[in-house]
């Protein structure tokens, strides 16, 4: 399979990207963000969700990058940025609106309750596979809500 190329300019489209990301696995040393430039980036290892439909007993995970842009502030909850071994789970990324213009608040949600929050002055997301596919067997489960 070719290599996922993705870029968000609105919800919808971030919604997709949001998709594709879900059950990534990254740790602290892969979280960049250059204030002079205006970009928050993470490497993550995402889960191919896309091939993952079958029955199989082998699924992928892939390297790639994101790209958050036009980025004017950085927070975060519930990470410890001195444990570089511990592995952050991505679950989902939102964006909540400051009234009617474009710029607001892209939330990376995390499991354990975890977060991390961009203010933006709009949304837009780039998301690139970075490496080939490696073989797992582990499927992400989530409990039926």
């Amino acid at each position: 399979m070719d290599s996922l190329k993705l870029l968000a300019l609105d919800t919808e489209d971030l919604a997709v990207v949001s998709a594709h990301l879900q059950d990534a696995v990254f740790k602290t040393d892969g979280l960049a963000y250059d204030a002079r430039r205006h970009v928050f980036s993470v490497v993550v290892n995402r889960f191919v969700w896309e091939k993952a439909g079958g029955r199989g007993k082998s699924f992928e995970r892939r390297r790639a990058a994101i790209a958050f842009k036009r980025v004017n502030a950085v927070r975060s909850i519930g990470i410890d940025r001195k444990d570089k071994d511990a592995v952050l789970s991505l679950l989902a990324v939102n964006f909540t609106p400051n009234g009617e213009g474009p710029d607001g608040t892209l939330e990376l949600v995390l499991s354990g309750s975890a977060s991390i929050a961009l203010d933006v002055e709009c949304v837009e997301v780039q998301l690139a596979d970075t490496g080939g596919a490696w073989e797992t067997s582990l499927k992400p489960r989530h409990p039926a809500v």
